[in-house]
């Protein structure tokens, strides 16, 4: 038995440090810790691995056009829950949320621009936006945007990003898949260039439609590109499947894409190819 009590020692709970939300990323290629000014500053690729980062569609648009000529169209097009969608949250919900949080109306900007005096029709997806997934606002306003061009005799530049077709929308989102090939059919008639610049990920009724027409199809490094995932080929194929099995390293091997260009030289390789395929600016 003791003879004295330990003395307890009061001491005040430490107060932890706030560190705010987002200002840090770790990097999935490398595992390092990266500053989000840092990410910002090299245009959101990894500075030790040169992963590269979901980028927003207004970051793409200032990084590849000429400044302060972008010029948005069709911003007043909006999706309508036609189907009355109903699960865990009802579609109005879901876009409710997701405009409020990402700023967008929808997943794609689309309008014209210029790129190094050339100008050209350009649509840019949002993967922060329900994934990119393409329903009827994303479909006609990427439709209106070839349509453009085509009227302006113009080059057209799509940057796809998307988990495929939005189920919200059912049918209504298939057929956007025609609807946009149909477009570009028009704008190939009239010989006018098509660039299409894939990113990670592209997948099913994009990459089944727009997104593999192009004239030029280039992709940015290891993205994740094919219509069904890895997994889902896999079950149902029972096959092992090769390595690196879509991505764009591989996809390119077996012809499928013309070039695969890192994300700080895209601008001057899509301006070297409008030199080549377009009228002179």
């Amino acid at each position: 038995m003791a003879i004295f009590k330990k003395p307890a020692i009061k001491t005040e709970p430490r107060k932890k440090r706030d560190i705010p939300h987002g200002l840090f990323q770790k990097c999935p290629g490398c595992g390092n810790v990266v500053h989000e000014i840092e990410l910002a500053q090299n245009q959101r690729v990894c500075p030790h691995c040169d992963h590269h980062f979901t980028q927003s569609a207004r970051e793409r648009l200032d990084y590849l056009l000429d400044r302060e000529t972008f010029v948005e169209t069709d911003a007043d097009l909006k999706s309508i829950d036609t189907l009355r969608f109903q699960g865990m949250a009802s579609y109005k919900d879901r876009l409710k949320n997701y405009q409020q949080r990402i700023g967008l109306i929808d997943a794609v900007i689309s309008g014209h621009g210029m790129i190094d005096g050339y100008k050209v029709a350009i649509a840019v997806m949002d993967f922060g936006f329900l994934a990119a997934t393409m329903g009827s606002v994303v479909g006609e306003r990427i439709t209106r945007t070839i349509e453009y061009g085509t009227a302006e005799r113009a080059p057209v530049v799509i940057v796809s990003a998307s988990g495929g077709a939005r189920m919200y929308e059912g049918m209504l989102s298939l057929m956007q898949m025609a609807k946009t090939s149909g477009a570009l059919t028009r704008h190939a008639e009239q010989r006018l260039p098509y660039i299409s610049v894939l990113t990670n990920p592209t997948t099913a009724g994009v990459m089944a439609s727009f997104a593999s027409l192009g004239d030029v199809i280039i992709a940015e490094p290891k993205s994740m590109i094919g219509f069904a995932g890895p997994r889902v080929i896999k079950e149902t194929t029972h096959q092992d499947l090769p390595k690196e099995f879509q991505t764009a390293e591989f996809l390119q091997d077996h012809g499928l894409i013309d070039m695969i260009v890192h994300r700080k030289h895209m601008r001057e390789q899509i301006s070297r190819l409008l030199s080549y395929l377009s009228i002179s600016p």
